[in-house]
């Protein structure tokens, strides 16, 4: 009997199961597993949706996606003097849409709410930080998508997933294949290029200046830079016997630094938002202790295109790669000209060669010898 009972509950279970698959197709909905394990019930055809969190909208629109935004955070209204972000130099409209809510997904349900009209999907990265995803889905009825940022590091395939995940909610798989595809090659290119250095061509260097949830001075840096491990170049920074590949932001000693000192550095140009009289470019002019580098004793400091803005600026890391490439090996990058590279990456995932504007930002010092003897 009881088994008779299991049996029934069962084949029950089963029914229920498929008239929900049914109602599902009938409907036109479908549903989706996002990066944070979630189950999410989704339209057939995603025409409106926002942005929450670092670097979503930067996914969006490497998958030309921006039309189908409705609304911004409140980073993406600002003017600032500083933009580091290409996505957003490329798309100046943004600044005009409705706000949604705060940066770094502090979104407010009843500005989402009030819009007219509604989104039919929220992407969110961090999800962690801001409003929970589950709880802003309850509030507002509007399915919520998570996707993993992910980095072009050690984090790469969580990146490739999102943009194929995003890719199948919006409609555009064949886009997000083709952008894994030149995130692929171009890293694959420029690898191919430096595989088989001998030890005698490798040179030993360092980044600092680099951002991380604002501006920092000339001891924050990466230990797993991925633009130095894309071009074979030695990492002063990663720790011994690899480079760094699972490590983040990290600040070091200026001991560490001094007992380093590295053959060539690079100033993440970030570090400009502090000012005149702060940040990396001031303290390699004014600081004794950097000053005594044998870098900045013999003008091998370079500047590069800021790597966080709002979250990794994957175009920029690219560039940023090419140009060190260049300098390092100049005879295996004869063909390149870095500041050409840089659009030709921007204007593939962004959709505009927005290098000089970028460049002007920041008082166009990227892809150059930093002049340590006078001010900006």
């Amino acid at each position: 009997m009881k088994k008779k009972t299991l049996l029934a509950s069962g084949i029950s279970l089963l029914l229920l199961v498929a008239c929900i698959c049914t109602a599902g197709a009938a409907d036109g909905s479908r549903i989706v597993e996002d990066a944070a394990q979630r189950r999410v019930t989704l339209p057939r055809t995603v025409d409106r949706i926002l942005c929450s969190g670092p670097g979503a909208l930067r996914l969006i629109t490497y998958l030309q996606c921006q039309d189908r935004i409705i609304g911004v955070d409140g980073i993406e209204k600002r003017h600032r003097e500083f933009d580091s972000r290409p996505y957003a130099l490329a798309n100046p409209q943004l600044k005009t849409y409705p706000l949604f809510g705060e940066f770094r997904g502090h979104d407010n349900p009843e500005l989402i709410m009030g819009l007219s009209p509604l989104p039919q999907v929220i992407f969110k990265t961090f999800h962690t930080m801001g409003y929970d995803p589950d709880e802003l889905q309850a509030r507002t009825g509007i399915p919520v998508v998570v996707l993993n940022h992910g980095n072009l590091g050690n984090q790469r395939r969580q990146l490739f997933d999102s943009l194929d995940l995003a890719g199948r909610v919006l409609g555009e798989e064949k886009r997000a294949t083709q952008v894994i595809s030149f995130f692929t090659n171009q890293i694959a290119d420029l690898e191919r290029r430096t595989t088989d250095l001998p030890q005698s061509e490798q040179s030993d260097c360092f980044v600092g200046g680099i951002a991380s949830k604002g501006p920092h001075g000339f001891l924050s840096t990466e230990p797993g830079y991925p633009p130095f491990g894309f071009v074979n170049a030695v990492n002063a920074a990663a720790p011994p016997g690899g480079r760094g590949n699972s490590l983040s932001h990290s600040t070091v000693s200026k001991e560490k630094l001094i007992q380093w000192d590295p053959d060539i550095l690079f100033l993440d140009l970030s570090t400009l938002q502090m000012g005149e009289r702060a940040g990396g470019f001031y303290e390699l002019r004014t600081d004794p202790v950097f000053k005594a580098l044998g870098a900045v004793e013999s003008g091998r400091v370079f500047g590069l295109l800021p790597y966080n803005g709002y979250a990794q600026n994957y175009g920029s890391i690219l560039a940023n790669a090419w140009f060190i490439g260049k300098l390092l090996h100049d005879q295996r990058f004869a063909d390149i000209d870095p500041g050409a590279k840089a659009d030709e990456i921007y204007s593939f995932l962004v959709g505009a060669p927005v290098y000089a504007a970028l460049n002007d930002n920041f008082h166009n010092l990227a892809f150059q010898k930093i002049p340590l003897d006078r001010p900006l």
